[in-house]
């Protein structure tokens, strides 16, 4: 068998982003068919139009909306639900601890945690009825690294490591496989503009993100669960 199958159906939230426009294209190209939720319409035009690829207009905080995502994902049964990728975050830094409001806290562990959490909850019944799948969160380099101003941000993603290894214990029974990618700052249009002066030798490429992603959705990963893979860019070059 092949690395992904053309039979089997992949959500990736955050699929029209900097990072998951280079995931989405990836796995299209594997042959994997792809139900992208999207939040802001400008984002669209990072996805060109595909066969296998539908997106859907979605608020990921909103439960309703998570559930018609997953229930566009398994409309079709001759390529059931089988993946789940989460690259929906944020980032928050600048200040200490102290001076933080609570609600920053909060923020961000909506976004980086709470969202993942509410949409892999949704699809877990769809991936035990059809015998197992794979689902991949985006963590981060800083919660095993963390750097100063920036604990609300690094807390959230150690949570999302967290979740990963504990969802891999609960759900190794039912053949799915959950693991996690700790990259450094990612190559992205929008973080090259906001640090123009920055050392971009280790970030993480988008499209380097998206083959590790590629692996671990596809069958040659089948004995890898639980994992915290760290992304950086080895080569350090441009």
């Amino acid at each position: 068998m092949n690395e992904t199958s053309p039979a089997r159906t992949v959500i990736v939230t955050g699929g029209t982003g900097g990072l998951g426009a280079a995931v989405t294209r990836h796995l299209l190209d594997a042959g994997w068919r792809l139900v992208v939720p999207w939040y802001v319409e400008a984002e669209l035009d990072r996805v060109a139009p595909h066969p296998n690829l539908e997106t859907i207009r979605a608020d990921l905080s909103d439960e309703q909306d998570v559930e018609a995502v997953v229930e566009c994902a398994t409309k079709d049964e001759a390529r059931p639900l089988y993946g789940v990728v989460n690259l929906v975050g944020g980032f928050a830094a600048g200040r200490r601890v102290h001076e933080t409001p609570i609600e920053v806290l909060e923020a961000q562990l909506s976004i980086n945690l709470t969202i993942a959490y509410r949409v892999i909850q949704a699809a877990l019944p769809e991936l035990i009825r059809h015998g197992g799948g794979s689902v991949v969160c985006i963590g981060s380099a800083a919660a095993v690294r963390p750097f100063p101003g920036a604990a609300t941000y690094v807390a959230s993603k150690a949570a999302v490591s967290a979740l990963v290894q504990a969802l891999a214990v609960e759900y190794a029974g039912d053949n799915i496989r959950v693991n996690g990618l700790l990259p450094t700052m990612v190559d992205t249009p929008a973080n090259r503009d906001a640090m123009p002066e920055a050392d971009r030798s280790s970030w993480a490429r988008p499209t380097d993100i998206a083959e590790v992603i590629g692996f671990l959705l596809g069958d040659s990963s089948r004995a890898v669960s639980g994992a915290s893979i760290p992304v950086v860019n080895v080569a350090g070059s441009d």
